[in-house]
């Protein structure tokens, strides 16, 4: 009797060492209901992750932000500049100096998830690249994102930015309830650039019901992180997802998520405001190896490989929507207010201004040589700090 009570117990700690050790391994999740802000299920929720394009759902705030205190407008000039035109894909791939609305250049920032075009909205309407990230870090404290740090307005990696699946929750509820207009742009199933159609990367969108949102993201060191939303019978629920391993499995297992809230009760046991700090809130978890050390270049994408992988049957979520609906963008049609704080930055007033040269029959006085050359070949541009 006592051997077998014995035994008992050290099936009992080892089944609980093996939950733990799961927990420990497992991915952020939180799932919970937009309207009450009930948490249905929440894992590692304040694990310190790096967001990658879950990054643009700052910007798109940032700049709604900017839209209701009249700074800008949705048919402002988006400039394209130089150091914008820089950033790799995923991107649009204009030209510097290429200029487009601001409702456009969004929505091809969420859409197309477009690193070019992010980099470009902020550009434009902080002034700079740095002085972009403090208005988003600014909106992160005010929303109460205290996990969260921002140096950038596309998700590039960086080590120094970061935040948590609670915090993106966080900043998707301020998303919808303060700017409910903009919410069909969450769920476009794909944009149409002249004869071009370029698919949403968020594969819950046309195929799983009632999906409405909201952005997905990936580089190595993150994995492939995804927010998806769904509405039915009048409820919407979001699921947060990262760190997965590809862009098929954030797309199920944010799908999973979603069916096993809505055959749950509406409320949950805590809410988004009353969920308290737990585990480790500092380590950032790096999965560059693991992920991009191990899959093939084409796989290492925000687009889903079209092909079903050889031991695995084609995922419903894989599977290209027969007709999708496409929302036309493009270049021009700008005839809103320029961004101020682009317009001060570049001083486009005086760009075309000639610099004074001294006269050439007298000396030049010392401290006369011009010094503005370096600093006007350099607007539009970021120094590598600001990186």
């Amino acid at each position: 009797m006592r051997q077998r009570h014995f035994l008992n117990l050290l099936l009992a700690g080892a089944l609980a060492t093996a939950v733990f050790a799961g927990a420990a391994r497992a991915n952020p999740v939180v799932l919970f209901d937009l309207k009450s802000g009930s948490i249905l299920e929440h894992q590692d929720a304040f694990k310190r992750w790096y967001p990658a394009s879950l990054s643009k759902l700052m910007t798109a705030y940032v700049a709604f932000r900017a839209i209701q205190a009249g700074e800008v407008a949705l048919d402002s000039p988006i400039k394209v500049t130089k150091h914008s035109a820089g950033e790799p894909p995923s991107k649009m791939g204009f030209k510097p100096g290429s200029v487009m609305r601001l409702d456009n250049a969004l929505k091809m920032m969420l859409v197309k998830s477009a690193n070019d075009i992010a980099m470009a909205v902020g550009e434009n309407i902080g002034g700079s690249q740095a002085a972009f990230a403090d208005r988003m870090n600014a909106e992160a404290a005010r929303l109460g994102m205290t996990g969260t740090h921002f140096v950038n307005p596309n998700g590039l990696f960086s080590p120094e930015q970061y935040t948590t699946a609670r915090d993106l929750a966080v900043l998707v509820t301020a998303l919808r309830n303060d700017f409910p207009q903009y919410a069909p742009w969450f769920s476009i199933e794909g944009l149409a650039v002249g004869k071009k159609a370029l698919p949403n990367y968020n594969l819950l969108i046309g195929r799983y019901p009632g999906a409405d949102g909201m952005k997905t993201g990936f580089v190595c060191s993150s994995g492939f992180n995804m927010i998806g939303s769904a509405t039915r019978n009048g409820r919407t629920l979001v699921a947060v997802v990262l760190g997965e391993k590809s862009a098929i499995s954030r797309a199920e297992a944010a799908a999973k998520l979603l069916d096993q809230g809505f055959d749950k009760p509406a409320t949950g046991s805590t809410t988004l405001a009353a969920l308290k700090p737990y585990g480790d809130t500092l380590s950032p978890n790096d999965l560059h190896d693991e992920i991009c050390k191990k899959k093939p270049k084409e796989e290492q994408s925000e687009a889903a490989p079209e092909v079903a992988a050889k031991d695995k049957p084609k995922s419903p979520y894989q599977v290209k929507l027969d007709h999708p609906t496409l929302v036309a963008v493009g270049l021009g049609g700008a005839t809103g207010p320029a961004p101020k704080a682009f317009v001060d930055q570049t001083d486009q007033n005086y760009a075309d201004v000639p610099l004074p040269s001294w006269r050439p029959d007298r000396p030049a006085p010392a401290g006369a040589e011009p010094v503005a050359t370096a600093a006007a070949g350099a607007q539009g541009d970021q120094s590598a700090k600001a990186n």
